[in-house]
């Protein structure tokens, strides 16, 4: 597994004042291995602790990061690589993940009831893919964005 930190914005004090905002980038590369989603899983769960994410939304990202892993590895090529970016900004985790998929793999499960339970656990969900060109080997990317709980749920 190969940890990348992509860099931290810090805030900027100059002339606009809006852009005030913190980011903080990092990247996961690993096999595309079920051995490892507890390892990308654990890392969602410790960002947004750190970014002072409430308990529920904690467990919410935890369990969207798992499923959108195991969707990722059930779907991809052969020795391919899970590439998962964790983008953290004020009161929101941005994941994206993506694989290489061979030309023959199954379409992405976006009617699927993994991916309805995906969509409950985030609170935006996207997925795109780029065709496999021939003798070469497609792309799944898989995208979700989890809000800071703001106010009291009743």
């Amino acid at each position: 597994m190969t940890y990348v930190d992509s860099g931290t914005s810090m805030p900027n004090h100059g002339a606009d004042s809006n852009s005030d905002e913190s980011v903080l980038s990092l990247e996961l590369r690993t096999a595309a291995s079920t051995v490892s989603i507890p390892t990308i899983r654990t890392v969602a769960a410790d960002l947004a602790a750190r970014a002072d994410f409430d308990l529920d939304s904690i467990d919410d990202l935890r369990m969207a990061v798992d499923d959108l892993c195991a969707m990722l590895v059930r779907i991809a090529a052969a020795n391919a690589t899970l590439y998962c970016t964790f983008t953290v900004r004020p009161e929101r985790i941005e994941v994206a993940a993506e694989t290489d998929v061979d030309d023959l793999a199954d379409p992405l499960p976006t009617g699927s009831f993994a991916w309805r339970v995906l969509q409950c656990l985030a609170d935006e969900v996207g997925a795109t893919s780029v065709p496999a060109e021939p003798g070469g080997r497609g792309r799944v990317r898989i995208t979700l964005a989890k809000d800071a709980l703001t106010a009291p749920q009743i």
